[in-house]
Parts: C-alpha cells; sequence; structure tokens
C-alpha cells in the first residue's frame, strides 16, 4: 500500500502540512512538503479522516502520512465509549498504512491523561507518535512536555500556548531547550512563507507545520444557495478550502533560505 519507505529521524527537519482531501496531499508533495497530517473537518480544528480517505490518500502519494485521531471538536477530555473510539482509529490508521498517528488526551484538571496515553502509545507503535495541540490547554506546560517525554511522544505540536505560533515563540523556545533531543518541538498554527524564518530563527525549531490553503469554487453549473447543507457558516456549499502548492513552495523556499535543516526527503517518521 505504501509506495516507499522512509524514515526522517536523525535527517534534519521536515515541513509539514495539514489536509483534509487526496487533492490537499498532493498538492503538499508537489510543493515540497516532507510530511501531511490528514485529518476531516478542519474549519473546526479537525477530527479523524475516514478509512476510505486514509487509504486514498495513502496510495496517491509517497511522502509522510500521519493521521489525526480525534472522534470530535470540542475539548480532548473524552468518555470512555470516545476512547474505545480513539483506539479502533489508531488501528485502522496502522492497517491503512500510516506512517504515524497525531493524538492527545487530558483530564479534567486540564493536565495530559498520561494513563489513557499510555495504552494508545502501546497500540500505535510501532507509528510515529505526536501529540497536537491540546498541550496548549494545559495549566502548566513545562509540566505537560515532562509528561509527554515520560510517555516518549516523539513530537509535539504546539503554538507556544498562544494564538498564532509567532506569538508563541518565547515558550516555544524554552521547550525546545527544555527538551532538547528527547522530543521534537513542532510549531503550528498561522505559520507561512512570510513568517517561517523569524519563527525558526526565534525558536531553534527543525519542524513547522501549517495549513497553506485557499479558497476555490466548485464546479457545479446548477447551484441552489438553500437550504444550506451544513452549520458553518465560512463557505457556501460551493466553495472549498484546498491546499495551494504555491504557498508550500513559497513556504520550503523560505525555509531553504533560512538555512533550516530541512530532509530533502519524504519524512515518513
Amino acid at each position: 500500500m505504501q509506495k516507499a519507505s522512509y524514515s526522517s529521524k536523525g535527517q534534519g527537519g521536515a515541513l509539514e502540512i495539514c489536509v483534509e482531501s487526496v487533492r490537499s496531499a498532493l498538492a503538499a508533495e508537489q510543493g515540497g512538503a516532507q510530511r501531511v497530517e490528514l485529518c476531516d473537518s478542519l474549519v473546526e480544528g479537525g477530527t479523524t479522516p475516514s478509512a476510505g480517505l486514509i487509504e486514498v490518500t495513502r496510495k496517491n502519494i509517497s511522502i509522510g502520512l500521519h493521521v489525526l485521531i480525534r472522534p470530535r471538536r470540542g475539548d480532548f477530555l473524552y468518555s470512555d465509549l470516545e476512547f474505545e473510539i480513539l483506539k479502533h482509529d489508531i488501528a485502522m490508521a496502522k492497517r491503512l498504512g500510516a506512517d504515524g498517528v497525531v493524538l492527545g488526551m487530558l483530564k479534567e484538571d486540564g493536565e495530559v491523561d498520561t494513563e489513557r496515553m499510555q495504552e494508545l502509545m502501546v497500540l500505535a507503535r510501532p507509528l510515529s507518535v505526536t501529540f497536537h495541540r491540546a498541550f496548549d490547554l494545559t495549566p502548566d506546560p513545562f509540566k505537560a512536555l515532562n509528561d509527554l517525554i515520560c510517555l516518549k511522544v516523539d513530537r509535539l505540536l504546539t503554538s507556544g500556548q498562544e494564538q498564532t505560533a509567532l506569538q508563541g515563540t518565547a515558550l516555544i523556545r524554552a521547550l525546545v531547550e527544555k527538551a532538547g533531543d528527547k522530543l521534537v518541538i513542532m510549531p503550528g498554527s498561522g505559520i507561512n512563507a512570510g513568517n517561517v524564518y523569524e519563527i525558526i530563527s526565534k525558536t531553534g525549531v527543525k519542524e513547522v507545520h501549517a495549513s497553506a490553503r485557499k479558497k476555490v469554487d466548485g464546479t457545479m453549473r446548477f447551484r441552489k444557495n438553500y437550504p444550506p447543507m451544513s452549520s458553518v457558516g465560512q463557505l457556501s456549499e460551493f466553495e472549498f478550502l484546498v491546499t495551494d502548492e504555491e504557498q508550500v513552495k513559497a513556504m520550503r523556499e523560505a525555509l531553504e533560505k533560512s538555512n533550516a535543516p530541512i530532509a530533502d526527503k519524504p519524512a515518513r517518521s
């Protein structure tokens, strides 16, 4: 099912693009990304993609494929039934050829749910595991980081507990220094070609995460605007947000000019 076998471990960093369609995954690959995070419903922060989307994406790209494991929008305190869904979705992602999973669980007090995370980690291996931006809702980021290091999580996606990664550079840098080589700190939220150099310079990160999206018009000729098909009002039924290959290229070029250690080959881990 996988087109290639490659690991970025020990070979520099990566440009990761979050996508919600095969079309966007292909654009990310053509633009020079080393890895995609495959999601559904990015307008709601992202949820687990379908089995069909994972399988068809895996068949059509050769770069790294990490799958978001998140059963719903909202907070990251999950019921027993939702925890069962998380476990089944991890198994599905493994079966369909994902290189990694992106997940996160918190307790009622906002701290990392280390007990349940440990169970998910065991299920996920040998895939790479990224702890997502649930981290940005924890009360003590350094305790949370230590918990993730003890869990042997591979990577942490964070905005530095701010709305954007650029605003959170001070905390991101502190996390990089504390984590050392025990865990990769990957900033995300609001990163683009215009600010990626500044973010790397201020934080010392080796990997970055971005969406690089644009709005496109659908191809239907007959268009009935009422009734609406969803409660999300950002787009009409005939508009889509897709990865912009040119934005990905621009970000890759900005990374290269900054001398960031971005891997030349697909980052499969």
